[in-house]
């Protein structure tokens, strides 16, 4: 059977292959292929010729059609749909959509081409270079060959700076240490452009606020030595008196109900108010002034600078109050050396009310429905403060396998308060463009699991969130308080008990109280990056210093209880790292490693099941069911009964990379390979082999697939389909089940191919 399908397979590509779309071209016209770059000439090393030839090869145009080894799958849609009787309809959708025009020969124009070339490398100090191209035809295909013959490359011998004794000079030669321009470095006029910048992007620092980039000169002097110039930095003699002048702040005024009515402002300004080194112009009295003072960096007689500029606006848009944003500056009428700065908010509705029906399922086979009612006030107290109260209820239900008729049906509520402040007894300042928040939650929950048993659970937290830059968060929560008591313990739970004893574990009454920190670092956002990567650590901790108040830390017979429940007494760590390579401009290689402990003590002998590591599932190793691997080597269809329980551990180890490219505008392909597992601490006599060990790594999950990611501009849609390589409950020696693969047994497929759906990507 695995020889009929790779027969079939290969079948499918020699069709594809033999099929010609060269005999669907207009009369005369050839399909264009393409065009290579060459670079020859021996003024050049072997490794500057390999990276010119690089960056030469991106620029001719147009590029031909898009292929994947080696066949056109777009071009082949395109002719297979043929001429569309009318604008819509499957034909025109495939035609259109899924397929792509040829690229006509006739649409090269050489010229052109070699004129973009001569000016990239003449524009990277290439000067008097040579520049031809060639066009070979081949039946009715036909490319291009550019050859390129570079001379030796002009360096930086000196670079002059503006030397008068204005203070514009005096402040565009003080930034000149991180000039982009150095001699003995190649001549580039993308580095000419990038030091106008620089150098303006300086001077708005130091308070020239109607510079701009423009106004600077950079000349060349290409005779001082053979290949060799001197560059001379010049302010234009057309620049702008205001251009040349540094700004201070006088005024800021700020408009928190502003509209867009032409009278609005007019309206406005019969009711001020000063507070510190603003006014505030709000008649309705929507917001307290203090909120524009932790808010805005500016302060009167400051030096305009663009970094505060910024600041201000990014806070009130982080804010989350206003709906619109817009900021002006203007010359005050008593000089011509001050600023006026005018804020002009517009808020959002204060009160809304949002309800969202959603269907969801997950590859352990549940399949359900969750109702979310969503009550938000966004200027509780006239300080901006978020409150936001929801309810929620949902089911889900197993429509096949082992845990039918198991079904779990849930119901809650929670309340959450934002300031945009941190609340503490210290003064906290933050030099970012982002709002320090604090947050308190308190909420319920009550899940019933059919037949089996419900819990309550009730939650409780108070800390902060901030963000240093966009690249780094933290999160402090104080204190975070949840309770859990179980109810309605059935029979059949209780039976199962007696044969798998861990299940008693799960309805437990839980009191865990304790600080939690986690610290986000991601530069992902840099999308010019080659690769980039996500990192996020996080500490839980329960019941420190309870436990040395009550003496809980001293191992005894009994365990110190709180309201007559036991609390819980652990530390919990866990790392995650992501890293992405860019391997072209629509495919990159997407790899997450996770590791995490947790220690109990104490007070308690393990730690509660609510904070162990779960692995298996949809955003984790797709080869397994949710929650359905490990601890160890423990397999747990052994115990199971007439349900499957969710496993948890006390160590996790999990290893995820993912191939990642286009397919077509919205499609994109994935393959992948999943590894890892969850460990307990301390022995357990009812799992065996599930304690951490030296052996760890011979007890690893493997599993790989491939997907679908459907990504549309408001969501991303992923279907994965996953199979298991290595299953670590299987004797030492057999966990690896590549020989067993057999997508033909119906057996097989229906005991090792997992599917899965899910919104958004794994990782």
């Amino acid at each position: 059977m695995k020889k009929l399908n790779n027969l079939y397979i290969f079948s499918i590509i020699a069709f594809l292959a033999s099929c010609s779309n060269t005999r669907f071209l207009p009369e005369g016209e050839l399909l264009y292929t393409g065009a290579k770059v060459k670079v020859e000439g021996d003024s050049l090393s072997k490794s500057e010729k390999k990276d010119l030839k690089t960056q030469l090869n991106e620029l001719p145009r147009p590029k031909p059609n898009s292929s994947i080894l080696g066949l056109k799958p777009k071009l082949y849609f395109y002719n297979l749909a043929g001429e569309p009787k009318k604008e819509k309809g499957f034909r025109h959708w495939l035609r259109n959509t899924v397929g792509e025009a040829p690229v006509l020969f006739s649409q090269v124009d050489r010229q052109y081409n070699q004129d973009v070339l001569q000016n990239y490398v003449e524009n990277s100090g290439y000067f008097n270079a040579e520049t031809k191209s060639d066009s070979t035809r081949r039946n009715k295909k036909a490319s291009v060959v550019y050859t390129v013959k570079p001379k030796k490359q002009y360096s930086i011998r000196n670079v002059t700076f503006p030397d008068d004794s204005t203070q514009l000079a005096k402040d565009i030669r003080e930034s000149t240490r991180r000039s982009r321009l150095r001699p003995k470095q190649g001549y580039s006029l993308e580095a000419i452009k990038e030091e106008r910048i620089r150098i303006d992007s300086r001077l708005k620092e130091k308070g020239y606020y109607y510079f701009n980039a423009d106004y600077l000169l950079i000349q060349a002097d290409t005779t001082v030595a053979p290949h060799q110039v001197d560059l001379v930095v010049k302010i234009k003699n057309e620049t702008p008196a205001l251009a040349k002048k540094q700004f201070r702040i006088k005024d800021i005024v700020v408009y928190p109900n502003y509209t867009i009515q032409n009278d609005s402002i007019r309206i406005a300004s019969d009711s001020k108010v000063q507070y510190k080194d603003f006014t505030i112009i709000d008649p309705e009295n929507l917001f307290k002034p203090q909120i524009f003072d932790r808010t805005l960096y500016f302060k009167k007689n400051d030096l305009y600078n663009r970094t505060d500029h910024n600041l201000s606006l990014n806070r009130l848009v982080s804010m989350g109050t206003f709906k619109f944003v817009k900021n002006e500056f203007k010359v005050a009428d008593t000089t011509g050396n001050y600023l006026n700065a005018y804020y002009y908010l517009t808020p959002m509705p204060k009160k809304s009310i949002r309800m969202e029906l959603l269907a969801k399922t997950n590859s352990a086979n549940y399949t359900g429905t969750e109702l979310n009612i969503n009550w938000s006030n966004r200027n509780t107290f006239k300080g901006a403060e978020l409150l936001t109260i929801s309810a929620f209820g949902g089911m889900e239900v197993q429509v096949s396998g082992q845990n039918n008729g198991f079904n779990v049906y849930g119901v809650g509520t929670e309340a959450s308060l934002v300031w945009p402040r941190i609340i503490a007894p210290f003064k906290f300042e933050s030099a970012s463009g982002f709002v320090p928040r604090t947050k308190a939650t308190i909420g319920y929950e009550f899940q019933q699991r059919s037949k089996l048993y419900s819990l309550q659970t009730f939650k409780g937290s108070f800390g902060y969130l901030w963000k240093e830059n966009e690249r780094k968060e933290h999160q402090l929560t104080l204190s975070e308080i949840t309770y859990t008591s179980p109810q309605n313990v059935t029979q059949l739970y209780q039976d199962q008990i007696a044969i798998n004893p861990t299940l008693e574990r799960i309805i437990e009454k839980q009191l865990i109280f304790g600080p939690t920190y986690s610290y986000t670092y991601t530069n992902t956002m840099q999308r010019r990056r080659k690769s980039t990567f996500y990192y996020k650590g996080s500490v839980d901790f329960s019941g420190n210093i309870t436990g040395l108040l009550t003496g809980a830390d001293v191992k005894n017979d009994k365990q110190v209880e709180i309201f007559s429940v036991p609390f819980s007494q652990f530390v919990k760590i866990e790392n995650e790292f992501r890293h992405y390579l860019k391997l072209g401009k629509e495919s990159q290689l997407a790899s997450r490693f996770i590791v995490g402990a947790g220690f109990a003590y104490g007070n308690s002998e393990e730690m509660p099941f609510i904070k162990q590591f779960f692995i298996g599932g949809t955003n984790s190793i797709r080869a397994f069911r949710a929650r359905s691997i490990g601890p160890g080597t423990y397999d747990n269809t052994l115990n199971a009964g007439v349900f499957l329980p969710d496993e948890s551990g006390d160590v996790k180890l999990e290893f995820n990379t993912e191939y990642r490219a286009q397919i077509y505008k919205f499609l994109k392909g994935a393959v992948f390979i999943d590894a890892g597992n969850i460990w307990l601490m301390n022995d357990n006599p009812n799992k065996p082999g599930s304690k951490f060990s030296k052996d760890f790594m011979n007890e690893l999950a493997v599993g790989t697939g491939v997907g679908l990611r459907f990504d549309f501009s408001f969501l991303v849609l992923r279907t994965d389909f996953a199979f298991p390589i290595r299953k670590p409950y299987l004797p030492d020696g057999q966990r690896w089940v590549l020989d067993d693969i057999n997508f033909g047994s119906g057996s097989w497929r229906k005991e090792n191919l997992i599917f899965n759906l899910a919104i958004g990507y794994p990782f």
